[in-house]
This record gives C-alpha cells, structure tokens and sequence, in this order.
C-alpha cells in the first residue's frame, strides 16, 4: 500500500461492514462505517473522508442514489463500488455515471487495497502537514476528536496559551506535544513538568530556580525550567493542584516575561509559550478561592477539551491493536511481529467497559491480557479477568476520586441526561433541575456541552 487514507464503508450488512472495517484498519487506513446512504452523507459532514466504498443495493438511498448525491456536492471524492454479481451490468453503467470502479461480492482484499490506493491517487493529497503530524502520536476516529483537533490545528502554530483539560488518561501531554511540534518553536525545548507531583519549595525551586544559599540545601545555583525552556514551550501539567503562593509568581511571569529565581534580585528575561493541563474544574477552583482568576485568564486564552475514552468508544479497537503492536514489538526486540488478536467477544467487553483510566487503563489492560494469553487470540474470559481486578482495585479507598473530581462527573452527567430527555430544549431542562436559564447555561459551559448535540432531527 502506498499511503493510508481515511475511508468511509457503507453497507446495509452489519457483517461484511464489520470484516471489511478489520481488513482496511490492518492495512493503516482510518475507517467509518455507515448502514445506509443518509447515514453515509450525515457521516460525511464530521468525517474528512479521502474515498466511499459503498454497497450499491441498499434500501433507502442505495449506492446509486449516494453516488449521484456526492458526483453533485463532492465531485472529487472518488466512490469504489460494492455488487453482487447479479448486478454487475449495473455497476458497469455507474462507473459511467462517475464511480471510479467496482469489485464483484466476495471482495477479494488484495484487490480492495489495491483499488483504495489507486482511490488516494485521485483524491489529491491524503493529508497535510498537520495531519501527518498529530497521526504520529495520537490515534482516534472519534468524531469529536477530529474537530478538538481541527481546534488544535488553528492555535498550534501561534504562542497563545492553551488549556488542555480532561480526566486523568487522556492524553493532555501527548496533545501538548503535538501543539508545540506543530509550532515555530518545534526546535526548542519542550518541558514538561507536574505541578501537582513535588512539595511548594522544590516546585518553586524547580520552576524559578535559585541562587546559592537560597535555603539549606541550596549549595549552588540552579537555573531552573523555565529558563531552560527559554525559546521552547513549557506544559504545567495539573495546573490545578499549583500552590497559590506560586500562582503568584507564574502569573508575573506571564505578564512580565522575566524570571526571578529563590533568592536572587535579578530578573532573567525569558521567551516561552505556555501551554497548560488539568483535570480539575478551574472555575470551580475560582470561586471556591484556590485558584487565581487572572492567571486562569491568561493561561486559558484557549480552551482544548480531550474527551474521556467512554465517549469514543469507536477508538477502543484501534487504540487495542496499536498497544499489542507495541507489546509484540518491545517482547521480540524487533519490529514488525506479529501481534495477538481480541476474540471478537473479548472485544465486545472491552468497547463495553466504563474506563475511568481511560487510555492509560487501556494500555495497561491490553499488556496484561497480551502477556496472560499462551496463544494468539485473547478470549473474553481473560478480558473479563482483568477488567474484574482492576474494577475491584478502583473501588479501593486509596483510589476514590477526589471529592470535587466526583461532583463534576455527577454534574456533568446529570446535564447530559436532562438535555437528552428534554432533546436538548435548555428551557425545560432548566425547569427540571429548579435553574433558571442563564445559571443552566452556565453550567452547560463549564462541563462543556453543546445543547444542540441533543436535539432530535425533524421527521
């Protein structure tokens, strides 16, 4: 195969959907699947599809009707497609109607990958620049991942600060990476450093630095992260959790773009794009006083939110088959070895599982079932296993969220579940939660829903 490319399936059979989908992700492309042509078109629209392979009988709008629709509205995108044999004169007279070509049921795959990399060829460039670079760390086919990306991509290569908020697992610090690869200052440190993880003193030291003699343990000069990033990018991982002594002290950074270290009078000017991470509810922290409203203003200039792994769920099978890659990969010493399979009803657990560690909890399930598996394929009961011991670990007092991490899950959770109740009429959900309407949409905006989302389509 030559490149990959993002490929939408359609076809009325959940089946060969399901198998062709297994075979095009194998080969590197990313996949969506749709049952029908409306599905197809509405798919279309959150989807940055390079090629459509589609079933040309279907009920409702079949492959016929799809490939006229897009000939219309997206004339370059190519269309490959599928037929029995019964109907091929059929397709042979839609490859005149625009089709780019037609394979005959069974699909053979060799042919398929085959036919999908002449597809790329006529749609143009598979992806840009940006493209290329996040698909190097991050996988996702996740709809909502693509327009957080899409956001990221806009802000990526300026020196506005950012907020990249999400649960523990989600992967704040690989996004902050891409953002800063994808800048000016790619060249530059990057440093990355959690706020949350050291006592005040030796974050103020690591962060600030110090001159000889600051403290007791001070027996010479320390220059410190943020000098040492000086052109680059620093990530304050778990912002939240940052003293308020010290929140002080960032925030006369920001505004003054110079340093001072633990005991020195001199200030050291200093050049960096700040980039920051949570999993906290900032403005929740405002009001309750621990954090300083205008430092959150000038870190949080623009607000990235990573969703949990329960809300892309269609993210899990990839994001499995690239852990056991890796696990393959690391135990052999050598790339490309062939990797263990999820039994498809191994698989159906794992997409049906709550995640709370989301793809850090993945990674780490997947290894396990990988190294407790003798064989090729790891079946359900090993999942099942694993998903048990970690469930019981999680219920743990010493792992329970904190108090307030819990009331914004709960929180958030309730929003949603009134929203779809009332199919996202704000109006009537606020009358429901006894709020009235500015107040509700102000919780909306804190937790990060979009009402619109929940509203029904019109018959």
């Amino acid at each position: 195969m030559n490149r990959s490319g993002h490929i939408l399936l359609v076809d009325d059979d959940p089946n060969l959907r399901r198998l062709l989908a297994l075979r095009l992700e194998g080969a590197g492309h990313t996949v969506m699947t749709a049952e029908s042509g409306a599905a197809a078109l509405k798919a279309l629209t959150r989807f940055p599809a390079d090629c459509v392979i589609t079933d040309l009988r279907m009920d409702g709008m079949d492959g016929i009707d799809l490939l006229h629709h897009l000939g219309r509205e997206r004339p370059t995108l190519p269309v490959i497609l599928l037929t029995a044999h019964g109907s091929i004169p059929e397709a042979v007279t839609a490859t005149q109607s625009g089709a780019l070509d037609f394979l005959a049921k069974p699909v053979d795959k060799q042919a398929l990958l085959s036919r999908i990399d002449q597809a790329l060829l006529h749609s143009g460039p598979a992806h840009t620049d940006w493209d290329d670079l996040w698909q190097t760390r991050i996988i996702t086919r996740a709809p909502g991942m693509h327009q957080l990306l899409e956001d990221a991509r806009l802000v990526a290569d300026s020196d506005t600060s950012v907020l990249i908020r999400g649960e523990s697992g989600t992967g704040k610090e690989v996004l902050a990476r891409v953002l800063h690869e994808a800048s000016a200052r790619r060249n530059q440190p990057f440093v990355a450093i959690n706020c949350g993880a050291m006592p005040e003193q030796l974050l103020e030291s690591e962060l600030f630095g110090h001159e000889k003699g600051a403290f007791t343990d001070a027996h010479q000069a320390r220059q410190g992260l943020l000098r040492g990033a000086d052109g680059g990018t620093v990530l304050l991982d778990e912002i939240g959790d940052m003293p308020p002594a010290l929140q002080v002290k960032l925030l006369r950074v920001l505004q003054e773009r110079e340093v001072r270290p633990v005991g020195g009078q001199r200030q050291y000017a200093v050049d960096i794009r700040f980039l920051s991470a949570t999993h906290r509810d900032l403005d929740q922290a405002i009001t309750a006083g621990t954090f300083r409203e205008d430092l959150y203003y000038r870190l949080a200039v623009v607000n990235l939110h990573l969703p949990p792994l329960r809300e892309r769920i269609e993210d899990i099978a990839p994001l499995c088959r690239h852990f056991l890659e890796q696990f393959a990969n690391r135990k052999s010493g050598a790339p490309n070895q062939a990797a263990k399979t999820y039994a498809p009803e191994a698989m159906e657990r794992l997409l049906r599982a709550p995640w709370p560690g989301n793809i850090r909890q993945l990674a780490n399930i997947v290894e396990q079932n990988a190294t407790l598996t003798p064989g090729h394929v790891i079946s359900a009961d090993i999942v099942a296993r694993a998903l048990q011991d970690q469930s019981a670990n999680d219920t743990a007092p010493t792992t329970l969220p904190p108090l307030a991490e819990a009331r914004d899950s709960f929180v958030r959770a309730y929003l949603i579940q009134l929203l779809q109740i009332t199919a996202g009429n704000v109006s009537r959900a606020a009358r429901l939660a006894q709020r009235n309407r500015t107040e509700f949409y102000k919780l909306l905006a804190r937790h990060d829903i979009e009402p619109a989302e929940f509203k029904r389509p019109r018959a």
